[in-house]
C-alpha cells in the first residue's frame, strides 16, 4: 500500500540522509516512476523534503529532520524479529512474510538493524521429529541467555551433561539455536570443531565479552542440514526399498523428511523409493499407516514386521458391522 511505502521512504531518508529514486525503487521493489511520485507525495503531505539536482542529486530532509514513524525502540525491534525471523526462515513460509521482513529490515533506523537481523537469524525451526517422540513442554532454563549471546555475538562458558551423564565445562562460540521437534539445540564452534548441545542438558551458562569467531558466509540453516544429514547417516542401520503410488508420495515425504530418497518412475506410474531408518521394527510401525500407497520390496525382515503388526491389529480390532458398537 502507498502509505506503507511512504513510511518506508521516510525511514530511509532518516537512515541515509540522502536517497535517489533509483535506490527507493530497488529497496521497495517498485518502478522509478512510482518512487518519484511517492517522493513528491511526501512533500505535498507537508514532510520537509527537498530535491537536489545534478549528478550527485537526490532527496533530503530539510535540516536533517528525523521522525521515527515506526515507533519501535531497539529492544522492541529485536523482539519483533525474534518472533518473525524463524517463521520467515521456514520452508513453508509465505513469500509475503519473507518480503515483509526484508522490507522492515530496510526501513529500520541503522542503529537497530544489526541486532534486528541477528535476532531474525538466531533461531530456525525444524519440525521433523528426531528419534523417539519425548515431548518436552518446559521452556529450557537458559534459552534467553543463549539467544542473547547469539545475537550479540559473544562467547560463553557452558556446564553440560552429555548422554552418558558426565558433566563438563565447555567454552563455546554460539552460532544459532534450532527448535527440532520438541527439543531445542545450540549450534556452536568449540575447540573440537562444530558441535550441537541440547538445551535441556545445559546446567549453567556464563556469557563473556569475547567475540564469537564465525565465517562471513555462515548460514545456520545450511549448517543444520549438514548436522542432521550426518546424524541420520550415523543412526541408520536398515535400508528399506519400496514402490510408492504417486498420490502417496507427499505423505511419505512429510513422514520421513531427509530419510527418504526418491528414485525413478516405473511404467505403471509407481515411484521407487529408499528409506533409511535406525531399526526394522520402528520403521515397520512408521510405515504401517501408509500401506495403501506403499509396497515394501525389501528387506524381508521389515515385511515380516509389517505382517505381524497387521495380524496384531486384526486380532485386537476385528471388523464389526455395527459402526456404533464399542471396540
Amino acid at each position: 500500500m502507498k502509505s506503507d511505502r511512504l513510511i518506508a521512504i521516510l525511514l530511509m531518508l532518516q537512515r541515509r540522509e540522502q536517497i535517489t529514486a533509483a535506490e527507493v525503487a530497488k529497496e521497495l521493489e517498485i518502478s522509478e516512476r512510482t518512487a518519484r511520485r511517492d517522493l513528491d507525495a511526501l512533500g505535498m503531505a507537508g514532510v520537509p523534503i527537498y530535491s537536489i539536482q545534478g549528478r550527485s542529486g537526490g532527496w533530503r530532509l530539510l535540516g536533517g529532520g528525523r521522525t521515527d514513524l515506526s515507533g519501535l525502540t531497539a529492544s522492541e525491534a529485536r523482539a519483533l524479529f525474534l518472533v518473525a525471523g524463524p517463521a520467515a526462515a521456514s520452508t513453508e513460509a509465505e513469500p509475503e512474510l519473507k518480503a515483509a521482513l526484508r522490507k522492515l529490515v530496510r526501513a529500520l533506523p541503522e542503529s537497530f538493524r544489526t541486532q534486528a537481523e541477528a535476532a531474525a537469524a538466531s533461531l530456525i525451526v525444524d519440525s521433523q521429529q528426531w528419534g523417539a517422540s519425548d515431548a518436552v513442554n518446559r521452556r529450557p532454563q537458559f534459552l534467553d541467555i543463549l539467544q542473547d549471546a547469539v545475537i550479540r555475538g559473544v562467547q560463553a562458558q557452558l556446564n553440560y551433561v552429555d548422554s552418558a551423564g558426565q558433566e563438563s565445562e565447555r567454552n563455546v562460540h554460539p552460532l544459532g539455536l534450532v527448535a527440532k521437534g520438541s527439543r531445542l539445540y545450540l549450534v556452536a564452534h568449540t575447540a573440537a570443531g562444530r558441535r550441537t548441545f541440547r538445551l535441556d542438558r545445559i546446567t549453567a551458562v556464563r556469557p563473556s565479552a569475547a567475540p564469537v569467531h564465525r565465517t562471513e558466509d555462515f548460514d545456520l540453516a545450511e549448517n543444520w542440514r549438514d548436522i542432521t544429514h550426518e546424524a541420520e547417516r550415523n543412526r541408520t542401520v536398515v535400508e528399506v526399498r519400496a514402490n510408492c503410488a504417486p498420490e502417496g508420495l507427499g505423505f511419505l515425504q512429510t513422514a520421513l523428511g531427509d530419510n527418504l530418497k526418491i528414485g525413478s518412475t516405473s511404467s505403471d506410474g509407481r515411484i521407487s523409493v529408499v528409506i533409511h531408518a535406525p531399526s526394522e521394527y520402528g520403521i515397520a510401525g512408521h510405515l504401517a499407516g501408509l500401506v495403501e500407497w506403499l509396497e515394501i520390496t525389501g528387506p524381508r525382515s521389515v515385511c515380516n514386521h509389517l505382517a505381524m503388526i497387521g495380524a496384531a491389529l486384526t486380532s485386537r480390532y476385528p471388523l464389526c458391522a455395527d459402526a456404533d458398537a464399542t471396540c
